[in-house]
């Protein structure tokens, strides 16, 4: 076999590999892209959404969020409580008070030597960490273990 005859298989070969390999990445990367963007039409998870597009003020203000939070204790007079929402959050603005949705609460003390329970509901509250009390709002009910009942709109309870 002469010299040139000789070179022109190498060639030849690698012009195949070169088109092989060109077709082989070139397929896949059209399935990657494929991929990607069907992925994204049917996944809730991934969105394409700008920047600016985002509201900064609803993420300010919903940054901690707890689901079924719990919290119980000792006031100051030593009867123990307790506090149940369905959902609570703080905001950066505010980072003392406690924002609860659909509360239960039950507070125990002691009146003329008796010991009353009261079992609290409401709408929604907030719970103050610095001046610890807390304030129900909206649909507020109390059922007393003495046969008391109040409904009203606005509760206090200082702990």
């Amino acid at each position: 076999m002469d010299r040139s005859a000789r070179n022109f298989l190498i060639s030849s070969g690698h012009r195949r590999m070169q088109r092989l390999w060109q077709f082989i990445f070139a397929g896949w990367g059209l399935v990657l892209i494929a991929v990607i963007i069907a992925g994204s039409m049917i996944s809730k998870n991934l969105r394409w959404l700008p920047i600016s597009g985002i509201n900064m003020s609803d993420v300010m203000k919903n940054q901690f969020k707890m689901e079924n939070p719990s919290f119980s204790g000792m006031d100051k007079d030593g009867n123990p409580f307790w506090i149940h929402a369905e959902s609570a959050r703080q905001e950066y603005e505010a980072e003392d008070i406690v924002f609860l949705n659909n509360i239960r609460a039950k507070v125990s003390r002691i009146d003329k030597g008796q010991k009353i329970t009261d079992n609290i509901t409401a709408k929604s509250g907030k719970y103050d960490k610095t001046k610890r009390n807390v304030t129900l709002n909206g649909n507020v009910r109390v059922d007393s273990s003495n046969g008391d009942r109040i409904l009203t709109n606005e509760l206090v309870i200082k702990l």
